[in-house]
């Protein structure tokens, strides 16, 4: 303790130079010496009012040591800090003393990874609140509630489903990209705890993902701003309330509405992470904590639209501003584990697409398919229709047609459609819309076999030759089952195999997906099976179009499991065989989802 001399302080005060008295009180006001500079990286949202909130604590001269604490709030969008810290490849480093997330699932996240180079512990403590709320325009929330019910998980997960097309035409489904936002993963955890229910929650949950993966907004800001969008579907969003609060001061005119799901929702709880390994700063990150968890600055923080720790609102927590004052019911919160899986699975089953389909005009395909009225060329072609409408405008997609001599001689293939973007132009028009037109022209060869096996082999080899790891690479075949029929020659049965077995390769994987119709699929489903068992594909036979989707989400599903998939139930019933494949996706790579894409797509072949 330093006291300056009664004379020393008269003699000052009679010369007109300040006195300090500085004391030793342990955080109580007085301290000299060098500041202990604390560094605080904090979410976006919250980043504003914990830099007035550090101001006021500068101001009351907290000490650790005899030195004043100098709390700096910066902010930090959570997901970069997050790979900062574990030391995810190609992240830029991250140095804090604390971290204030804005969720704990992003600690969860961490704490899932073994290769985090930053080793959190599992405690932390939070300094404010808010809710993931369901976010829609004001002018439509009644139009709304009379087409979905009450506000609830399930009603929006089922809204988002990619086979619900009905509700699709009325209903657009927005959320924060779940990788990069709180609010988003929160709804996608919420989501499949509801949905994990219900006896094909697996298949039901990854068509909602893929939904959900086509319409992505980076932030909150960016998703408000497509509520104005024009269009005849009614916009639903996923937010926190305080950015509902935030949205509505700076849009009084056209204001959302915060909905609260009857289940119970996330809370974003902005946990304080305390980083620092230096002892001092571990003392002084203590007292910061206290006093943000004090009366005073809790005030402070519920003015900005938060909830305190004791989950009650500030005085604009109105239904006139959109939110519910009333402490809304809370679910329960994942552990690190189901955080890990969930974030996991949304980062599959969102990798992009590569893929080549091949599809069957050999003579048989004229004939019809006995029950569902049409040729099997038909219903090839309405099955790549169909599963066409799976895929977003970025997929990359090539088209072959096969069956024998297409080009001349021993060449059973010719390309239809060149590998590119769905959405990008070919010859004037989208090459989403040249695969239509060409798929509405084309016509079985009548006096053509059935060369698979020379056109899967080529095929095998170009897709290995262009692999790209950002994306899931695979080859696709409709066809009606019969398998090689081949008179004039070309690869064997058991040498496709043998090749497949021997070029498959585990880090860069190529799989195949057969889907089959007609009464010869049953009869050649033991070798087709063995073909795409040799990549790690499935076999499915089709009984009518509509199962196709369901394919196509099973094959998706895999992405989940592989390579420790179960043997896929080739033919049973779709959504037999992929149920369960999201069960072994944590122990298998779960905990490296911050992992980069291209790292993902290595490990994860899939459709």
């Amino acid at each position: 303790m330093l006291v300056p001399l009664a004379g020393a302080v008269a003699l000052a005060v009679l010369l007109g130079i300040a006195a300090w008295v500085i004391v030793d009180g342990n955080g109580t006001g007085g301290c000299g010496g060098e500041p202990l500079p604390l560094k605080v990286v904090a979410a976006p949202d919250i980043q504003p009012v914990l830099t007035k909130a550090a101001d006021k604590f500068n101001q009351s001269r907290k000490d650790v040591d005899n030195r004043c604490v100098e709390a700096v709030v910066v902010k930090g969008e959570p997901s970069r800090v997050m790979n900062g810290l574990s030391g995810t490849a190609g992240a830029s480093k991250v140095s804090t003393d604390v971290w204030i997330p804005d969720s704990t699932l992003w600690v969860s996240r961490m704490v899932s990874n073994p290769r985090s180079l930053t080793k959190l512990k599992k405690a932390h403590f939070p300094v404010a609140q808010s809710p993931v709320v369901i976010a829609v325009p004001r002018s439509a929330a009644q139009q709304l509630q009379s087409q979905l019910g009450k506000p609830s998980w399930e009603s929006l997960m089922k809204a988002a489903m990619v086979t619900n097309q009905e509700v699709a035409q009325r209903i657009r489904v927005l959320t924060p990209d779940p990788s990069r936002n709180a609010s988003g993963l929160g709804a996608v955890v919420a989501g499949a705890a509801i949905l994990n229910k219900e006896p094909n929650g697996q298949e039901q949950l990854v068509g909602v993902l893929k939904q959900l993966s086509q319409n992505l907004s980076p932030n909150a800001d960016a998703m408000f701003a497509s509520f104005g969008r024009a269009g005849g579907r009614v916009p639903v969003g996923i937010a926190s309330e305080q950015a509902v609060l935030t949205f509505n001061k700076e849009n009084p005119t056209d204001p959302a509405v915060a909905m609260y799901p009857v289940e119970g929702t996330i809370n974003l709880d902005y946990p304080y992470v305390v980083t620092a390994k230096d002892t001092l700063k571990k003392k002084a990150a203590d007292v910061f904590l206290k006093e943000l968890q004090g009366k005073e600055l809790q005030t402070l923080i519920k003015g900005a639209g938060f909830r305190g720790l004791d989950g009650k609102a500030g005085p604009e927590a109105t239904a006139k501003n959109g939110v519910r004052p009333e402490t809304p019911k809370g679910m329960e919160q994942p552990d690190a584990a189901t955080v890990g899986r969930i974030s996991q699975a949304w980062s599959r089953l969102t990798l992009g697409t590569r893929m080549l389909a091949l599809l069957d005009v050999s003579g048989t395909m004229a004939e019809p398919v006995p029950g569902m009225g049409v040729t099997r060329m038909k219903a090839i072609t309405e099955t790549a229709k169909e599963g066409l409408r799976l895929f977003p405008d970025k997929t990359d997609l090539g088209v072959w047609e096969f069956s024998t001599h297409m080009q001349g001689k021993g060449v059973d293939w010719r390309q239809l459609i060149p590998m590119g973007p769905l959405g990008g132009k070919l010859n004037g028009v989208t090459r989403r819309q040249a695969l239509e037109s060409r798929l509405d022209a084309m016509r079985a060869k009548r006096t053509g076999d059935t060369g698979l096996n020379d056109t899967l082999s080529a095929a095998y080899k170009q897709m290995k030759a262009g692999y790209q790891p950002d994306k899931v690479n695979s080859i696709l075949v409709l066809t009606d089952g019969l398998g090689n029929d081949d008179p004039d020659g070309g690869i064997s049965h058991a040498e496709l195999v043998s090749q497949l077995k021997e070029e498959f390769d585990k880090t860069q994987p190529v799989n195949i997906m057969i889907i089959a119709f007609g009464p010869d699929a049953v009869k050649g489903k033991k070798r087709l099976e063995e073909i795409t068992a040799a990549t790690q594909g499935q076999t499915f036979i089709a009984r009518d179009i509509l199962e196709v989707r369901k394919f196509f989400l099973e094959g998706i599903a895999r992405r989940l499991c592989l390579p420790n998939c179960p043997k896929p139930g080739a033919g049973k019933p779709a959504g037999t065989s992929g149920q369960n494949s999201g069960q072994n996706s944590g122990q298998n790579s779960g905990q490296n989802s911050g992992q980069n894409s291209g790292q993902n797509a290595s490990q994860t072949p899939g459709n």
